[in-house]
């Protein structure tokens, strides 16, 4: 089904930009004809990843995250400001530097749509399985604690919302959801 867009871009200027993120405001018309102004923050492309081990045990990464001023458990990820390669490699990559984990079977779990009101910012989920753990190489803005919880209580975490970080959260479901259907099959 195609919808065409209902707004006019007239113009568009770069008002702040560092190496993570990029503020954009753009002079509009907006769908009912009213000229006005759209603010888009611009991200680049994210990863998410659930490793899982072969005792169902999740790796999750904990820092403080100063947006939220608390410390939250997530699943490894990050932005690929970085990007190498494809969105896969950059997803290796990310775990690797986290965790020091590898993998050899990656599932990709689609991707999700970030504050899609306000940033252009999208996440691809994997399922990364048949783990070799190593030493991780933090990056100097990391102060990240490591730890293996079962993949049952990583989502009762979710609902419980104790894991609310929303490509973990997203990511936790998916997996859920395709393991839970080859299970079945």
């Amino acid at each position: 089904m195609s919808i065409k867009n209902p707004w006019q871009t007239l113009s568009s200027k770069v008002i702040y930009q560092n190496r993570w993120i990029k503020l954009r405001e753009d002079q509009v018309i907006q769908p009912k004809g009213a000229p006005g102004i759209y603010s888009v923050l611009e991200i680049p492309p994210a990863v998410a990843i659930v490793a899982l081990d072969e005792s169902w045990k999740v790796c999750l990464v904990g820092q403080w995250r100063y947006t939220q001023n608390k410390f939250s458990w997530e699943i490894p990820g990050g932005s690929s400001e970085k990007t190498i390669g494809s969105i896969l490699e950059n997803a290796k990559r990310e775990l690797l530097e986290e965790t020091g984990i590898s993998a050899e079977i990656w599932e990709p779990l689609g991707t999700i749509d970030n504050s899609n009101g306000a940033t252009n910012d999208t996440a691809h989920l994997f399922l990364a399985r048949s783990l070799k753990v190593g030493k991780p190489a933090f990056e100097e803005t990391e102060d990240i604690q490591i730890k293996w919880i079962h993949f049952d209580e990583a989502i009762d975490l979710v609902f419980k919302d104790q894991i609310s970080e929303s490509c973990s959260v997203a990511c936790l479901l998916k997996a859920k959801i395709f393991l839970d259907s080859k299970r079945r099959s």
